[in-house]
């Protein structure tokens, strides 16, 4: 069977309504996915399509949306189903109409919705699976210790995998940074805050009504601080934003900190997937912290 006719065929099962598809569309799906807005039936679905290899990634995506769903919070596309065919894996998900602007309340509401989210907490760090930060594999083996957490699962494995692709001159300077951790998180212990957990400005968007939507996710359990930090790594969000989430959940002291710290796990990642164009970044970021 076709990899389209098997996707029409489960998303047929998982609605349970019949569904053919009458057109296909590709559309912008970022750097890692080819993606497209199938139309049939008086429904419209958002499909990513990859190597069958990448299975288990959109699995791990699609259980994180539903995480994000059941929060209640800021709005996410309503996953359907993931599966393979045909030598490709695939993950179907409701279409949303999304612009890129919203309104001084939209985005007021939109900070209030992720602190709400963020209020949403586990008992540790973590989550029950593995996952991907863009195709990049993310370890989310539950942890009772934040430092611990942040050294194993996040900078420290990012700065082994940026020595095993030939980065290695980093090395010295990151195993300077991990001994310092204890010294740049003493006496912070955040709640294990649901997360997002990749909340960059392309991962978030508005409908035409005002709601924001955000998608994409690499879900866990950790420091609410991490998804604030990375709403400003690649363009913050307009200052209402901020002063939003802060009405709600103010941010404790050292944040400006932080947020150096917690960013660099996603510029070391983009190292990993990019190549050298981000080891100057990584570098002066972790000066900055030394």
């Amino acid at each position: 069977m076709s990899l389209w006719d098997s996707v029409a065929e489960h998303i047929s099962a998982k609605s349970g309504r019949p569904f053919s598809i009458q057109s296909r569309a590709e559309v912008g799906g970022g750097c890692i996915n080819t993606a497209y807005v199938l139309s049939g039936d008086g429904e419209r679905f958002f499909v990513k399509v990859n190597s069958a290899g990448k299975a288990e990634m959109f699995a791990a995506e699609l259980a994180g949306l539903e995480e994000l769903r059941r929060s209640n919070t800021v709005k996410v596309p309503e996953p359907l189903c993931s599966g393979t065919a045909d030598g490709r894996a695939y993950l179907v998900m409701e279409y949303l109409p999304l612009g890129r602007g919203g309104s001084n309340r939209a985005i007021e509401e939109y900070g209030h919705r992720l602190a709400a989210m963020h209020a949403i907490t586990s008992p540790r760090y973590g989550w029950h699976r593995d996952n991907t930060i863009g195709s990049t594999p993310q370890p989310n083996g539950e942890c009772d210790d934040w430092q611990e957490f942040w050294i194993e699962r996040r900078l420290g494995y990012q700065l082994e995998l940026a020595g095993r692709r030939g980065h290695g001159p980093l090395s010295g300077l990151g195993d300077r940074l991990l001994e310092r951790l204890p010294d740049l998180l003493a006496g912070h212990r955040p709640a294990a805050s649901l997360l997002h957990g990749d909340l960059w400005s392309g991962n978030h968007a508005f409908m035409a009504d005002g709601t924001a939507v955000i998608f994409d996710p690499a879900v866990y359990y950790g420091d609410r601080e991490t998804d604030l930090a990375m709403t400003e790594l690649f363009g913050r969000m307009p200052e209402r934003f901020y002063r939003a989430y802060e009405e709600a959940q103010p941010l404790p002291p050292g944040y400006e900190v932080r947020k150096i710290l917690y960013n660099l796990y996603h510029i070391l990642n983009h190292l990993n997937l990019f190549g050298a164009g981000y080891l100057g970044q990584a570098e002066d970021m972790i000066e900055t912290l030394l």
